[in-house]
């Protein structure tokens, strides 16, 4: 049982890039077949849950995922849902960068022409702010590094600890409480 509301986060599900493991920060790309497919999965899993705010990254793969899951019809969109602008390494692999960046690391460094972990930071305090005045239940469906940065931002560590915080695609996490103390109360569930 829950010491409070709960929110439930849904990162989207497979794309082209997530699958080549390549960086997506604010290219917007759609889901695969198999996406589509591990979406509508998650349809079940949240079947009968009430959620009094529901909200969205504005990227397309991340609404479609909402949409298929069954979570379309009281949809926002936020724009602090974003993925983590990577600037210069939007497109390419770690493995990539670290060809010329051996010691590159997004959780420390972040992203060259794009957006720092104090960036980051930032948005994820706004959008838990938002989720505590929300009266109730909240999902988020969102990105894989920017869901993991909120996590760590909600038990109050560090952006950096999100690096911690594996995320798979179409997976389901719950941030809640335990009396007064924010908690992971749930992390990484994958449908099947």
């Amino acid at each position: 049982m829950a010491d409070g509301p709960e929110v439930w986060l849904i990162r989207h599900t497979e794309t082209e890039w997530t699958r080549a493991k390549k960086h997506t920060g604010r290219t917007d790309l759609g889901l695969t077949d198999t996406g589509r497919e591990q979406a509508r999965a998650l349809r079940a899993r949240l079947a009968g849950k009430e959620f009094s705010l529901v909200l969205s990254s504005p990227l397309g793969r991340a609404r479609e995922t909402a949409e298929l899951a069954g979570l379309g019809e009281h949809l926002q969109l936020a724009d602090d849902l974003v993925e983590w602008d990577y600037g210069d390494h939007e497109g390419i692999t770690t493995a990539e960068i670290r060809q010329n960046h051996p010691d590159w690391q997004l959780w420390r460094d972040g992203a060259p022409n794009g957006e720092s972990p104090e960036d980051v930071r930032e948005r994820c305090d706004r959008v838990i702010a938002t989720v505590l005045r929300a009266g109730g239940d909240v999902a988020i469906v969102a990105h894989g590094h920017f869901l993991r940065a909120l996590g760590a931002r909600w038990v109050e560590q560090p952006v950096a600890f999100g690096a911690r915080l594996y995320l798979g695609t179409g997976s389901i996490s719950i941030l809640g409480f335990e009396r007064e103390v924010r908690v992971l109360r749930l992390w990484n569930e994958v449908a099947g």
